[in-house]
């Protein structure tokens, strides 16, 4: 029985399970929709009980794993000057992958002219909280409280916090070293963590996808159908076309290879629509599968996933024209030069702060004076879109990830050429449970 189920990858298995739930869905909104019973106890019980818990359990092993990761890639870096260059190359990289994605969502939103035509004038007031400035970001990355900036999940915080930690053990001689073994084992006990969460993924998608496609209508999408479709478009041909130039030149690995190793991920960030909750399966991912070293990953993976807004940055792009064009503004060459600037520099400026996406569009309206009521009537399709924007965030994380660690020397090409690099590991079997490091018996002990 065993070997039947491990016949099915872990990918396989979590491919079903959306798939079936969203034709779950679609089939309880087609036929069932009116009988209390399924709403009340299937989708608003089972459905929305499972998904929530299962969410929460990924966001459970998020500040941990951030932390402890972190600490033991600061640590094991002999030289610290290393970190410095780390930081830069990968912010750059970051904010030069948005700066495209933004340029890209822009050219094609003015070749296909989804706006023409659409009528916004019963668009409902829209209020957007005022982004913070990047001096205030920048103060607020230093905790006062590392423990509150955990039970924050403030993710900026915690990874200073970690470095700085990080930095300390390497420095702190013999106590530094048993310090670092500590972490190290506590490292490797969160991962089966991670494993262990994400051999019961199959049924957690199932269940956030069951319900999602019971409660999206497809006259939302109808009524803006041109919008979604330039918009998902242009995300996706980001994703395979952006992101593959920048694997192919970097690193000079084969990008459908890295494609097909970050199905789970890409997976996982659809189904939840977060960057962060997807944290741990990338980390897992970047290191068991693509072979990137945990020093590299521990720090590109979570930083990327509070700074790489290149999904939102093509929404941003692709509603700017969408909503000059349905208000029949004009825009000039300039005006999109100052929004690929404005929402380049935003996606760090407004890093961790809750409903960011929507404070940077509202931020780029501002800019050019374009009404921001006009972000109330793309609402009705955003969930769907945020999801296909996680998932090409947190390829782009993965990318950079593996550029950075290859530039470094720190990535094992052959884990990353191997197709079943980190299945094993993926394999949970806990009627072993103690079983493999248990004392011998006294009779095989003088063998």
């Amino acid at each position: 029985m065993t070997e039947d189920k491990q016949k099915m990858s872990l990918t396989k298995r979590v491919l079903l399970g959306m798939f079936a739930g969203i034709a779950t869905g679609f089939i309880i909104r087609t036929f069932f929709s009116d009988i209390s019973f399924v709403n009340d106890y299937i989708v608003h019980g089972i459905f929305d009980v499972g998904g929530a818990i299962f969410v929460a359990s990924l966001k459970m092993l998020v500040v941990p794993l951030i932390f402890v990761s972190l600490v033991c890639g600061t640590s094991s870096l002999k030289d610290i000057t290393t970190l410095g260059r780390l930081g830069g190359k990968t912010v750059a990289i970051y904010l030069a992958t948005t700066a495209i994605a933004i340029t890209l969502a822009i050219f094609t939103a003015n070749i296909f002219q989804p706006g023409v035509g659409a009528d916004l004038s019963a668009a409902s007031s829209f209020q957007s909280s005022d982004a913070p400035s990047l001096g205030s970001v920048i103060i607020n990355m230093f905790p006062t409280n590392p423990i509150n900036s955990m039970a924050q999940g403030n993710t900026l915080q915690i990874i200073v916090f970690a470095v700085l930690f990080g930095i300390a053990v390497s420095s702190a001689g013999k106590a530094g070293v048993r310090i670092a073994s500590f972490f190290a084992d506590l490292n490797e006990v969160i991962m089966k963590l991670v494993v262990m969460l994400m051999n019961i993924a199959p049924y957690g998608v199932f269940f956030l996808m069951a319900k999602l496609f019971t409660e999206i209508g497809l006259e939302a999408i109808g009524n803006l159908l041109g919008y979604f479709l330039v918009l998902s478009g242009t995300l996706v041909l980001h994703g395979f076309v952006t992101y593959g130039v920048f694997f192919k030149v970097f690193t000079g690995l084969n990008p459908l290879i890295f494609l097909k190793k970050m199905e789970t991920a890409i997976t996982f960030a659809f189904s939840t629509a977060s960057s962060s909750a997807t944290i741990p399966v990338t980390l897992e991912t970047a290191t068991k599968h693509m072979g990137v070293k945990n020093k590299i990953a521990s720090f590109t993976v979570p930083l990327g996933a509070t700074v790489n807004m290149d999904g939102t940055a093509i929404m941003q792009g692709v509603a700017t024209v969408f909503i000059a064009q349905a208000f029949n503004i004009d825009l000039t060459l300039g005006d999109y030069a100052a929004v690929i600037l404005t929402a380049t520099l935003a996606s760090v400026g407004t890093a961790g702060v809750p409903g960011v996406g929507l404070i940077m569009l509202a931020m780029v309206l501002n800019q050019v004076g374009l009404p921001v009521e006009g972000i109330a009537m793309i609402m009705g399709v955003d969930r769907l879109l945020d999801m296909i924007r996680t998932a090409v965030n947190i390829t782009g994380d993965s990318v950079v990830t593996c550029i950075v660690a290859k530039s470094e020397g720190e990535m094992d090409v052959d884990v990353f050429n191997d197709p079943k690099a980190g299945d094993k590991e993926e394999e949970l079997h806990l009627h072993t449970l103690g079983g493999e490091y248990s004392q011998p018996d006294k009779a095989d002990s003088s063998v």
